[in-house]
């Protein structure tokens, strides 16, 4: 009887209590009830690298939405100021969106990609991640997800597939995330004419191989005749294709348009290399037989190098830049004691000039086997920025290439340059009259006219010629 009576008392009072409309916070029935799996989506950002670098170009990926990564793991490969970098990730999580594409522009400061950062997040650890700037969710959209009805969450978290709102998935494009490639397989690309994005890989993940390259290539040079356009067929009118500059060639353009803003003048003599070129193949000869040695061959320009070094000590201008000084406003030379000389290589990337330091410390040896370190990075694109910047003078050898002539131009935050010709032998004449063979190599000087005058850009080159053609007298001065 008392329980049949109690229950009528709360049958009324439960029609009172819900006459009064109040809102309804709470499921009417409670339902299974799980720990919601915390999803924070959190923007990796592209750090700065360096050297005021504003913006970086994307070379490769080696993740793609739905990839789970770890600490340390590598998310791309960039390219900045003609240096690769690989970026890792900070942070454990699922790949959620990639903001560029290989071959894109990144710039510093702005997402990369977006990670899932997945699991059990504390009240702490969301505030953390809510702060401004730090990329996490919003305070708004928790506070959202704090108010939402636990019966509404619920119904979300079970919701099938064909009633979610989400956009589908898509894959991404064959070549551009999953796709990856060594620098050498790249290098085959460019000699082959093919793009890296229209070959599948058949290595680990995806990456392309070189026979998968020579596959590519084979296949699209068998194509049916009937695919192909007859000679004698009309190609129709000219087409202009607007085609990007690459991250190599963009800075190329910004560094030489403000090079050319200074007043250039040229010095060229021709130097008789043939005394080094006898120097040089008795020292090739004991390196090749000598097992102590790191290196087993020296070419021309090393010498070449110590001989600037020697000439920058006499006219040390050469090493300095121009700049302004902030009280007066007037233009001033700033004078560095590091002879610290780039060398323009040319790479399947472009031009690139990584930079030999403290030269005037440094012994023929020692030239060479930093010259061959860079020269092997640059062929693989492994070039830090390190390595590429600190230059205070340059020499650009083109005559590996086959120039005779050239007219260099002054990179920036330099006053001169030293252009070298191709090596060829003509016939001349000796002290005594008689026809002799001589190695002519043809050096060109560019020098800033604003503080250097050709007296005495003369007279600099005339103790680099003395050198050259006399190296011996280099033992004179090495340290």
């Amino acid at each position: 009887m008392r329980l049949h009576l109690y229950s009528r008392f709360l049958l009324r009072q439960g029609s009172v209590y819900s006459g009064l409309n109040f809102p309804r916070q709470f499921p009417s029935a409670r339902t299974f009830h799980a720990t919601a799996r915390a999803q924070v989506i959190k923007p990796f950002l592209l750090a700065d690298i360096g050297e005021g670098i504003r913006e970086c170009e994307i070379i490769q990926w080696f993740v793609e939405p739905g990839a789970r990564v770890e600490e340390w793991d590598k998310l791309c490969e960039v390219q900045s100021d003609k240096a690769s970098v690989e970026i890792t990730s900070k942070f454990d999580g699922v790949i959620k969106k990639l903001y560029y594409e290989a071959g894109e522009m990144a710039k510093v400061g702005k997402a990369l990609v977006d990670i899932d950062i997945q699991g059990e997040i504390k009240e702490e650890d969301l505030a953390a991640l809510t702060e401004p700037g730090t990329g996490g969710i919003s305070q708004i959209q928790a506070q959202d997800q704090a108010k939402k009805p636990l019966e509404a969450q619920f119904t979300e978290s079970i919701q099938p597939p064909e009633a979610s709102s989400a956009p589908e998935k898509v894959s991404p494009p064959k070549g551009k995330h999953a796709t990856l490639a060594t620098p050498a397989v790249r290098h085959l690309t460019k000699q082959l004419d093919v793009r890296i994005e229209d070959v599948n890989g058949t290595g680990r993940d995806g990456r392309v191989l070189k026979d998968d390259v020579y596959q590519f290539a084979k296949q699209r040079d068998t194509a049916p005749a009937q695919l192909q356009s007859s000679p004698s067929a009309p190609r129709g009118p000219q087409t202009e294709t607007p085609t990007k500059l690459s991250n190599t060639q963009y800075q190329m353009f910004k560094t030489m348009t403000n090079s050319l803003v200074i007043p250039h003048f040229l010095y060229a003599d021709e130097i008789d290399f043939s005394n080094l070129s006898e120097l040089r193949a008795r020292l090739n000869k004991g390196l090749a037989k000598s097992p102590i040695n790191e290196i087993r061959k020296i070419s021309f320009l090393p010498f070449v190098i110590k001989a600037m070094s020697m000439a920058i000590q006499r006219y040390p201008i050469l090493n300095a830049r121009v700049d302004t000084d902030p009280e007066s406003g007037k233009p001033i030379l700033i004078m560095r004691s590091q002879h610290n000389i780039g060398i323009a290589i040319d790479t399947p990337s472009g031009l690139m000039v990584p930079v030999i330091k403290d030269v005037s410390n440094l012994d023929i040896a020692s030239i060479a086997a930093e010259l061959n370190r860079l020269q092997a990075l640059a062929t693989t694109g492994k070039l830090s920025s390190k390595d590429l910047s600190g230059g205070t003078i340059t020499v650009s050898n083109i005559g590996n290439i086959g120039g005779t002539y050239v007219s260099p131009v002054i990179v920036e935050k330099e006053v001169a340059i030293l252009g070298m010709g191709k090596m060829r032998t003509i016939p001349a004449f000796d002290e005594n009259g008689a026809v002799v063979k001589k190695q002519i190599c043809n050096f060109s000087w560019s020098a800033d006219h604003r503080v250097i005058d050709g007296a005495t850009m003369a007279r600099a080159a005339e103790v680099v010629r003395s050198f050259v053609e006399d190296p011996d007298s280099m033992v004179m001065h090495l340290r």
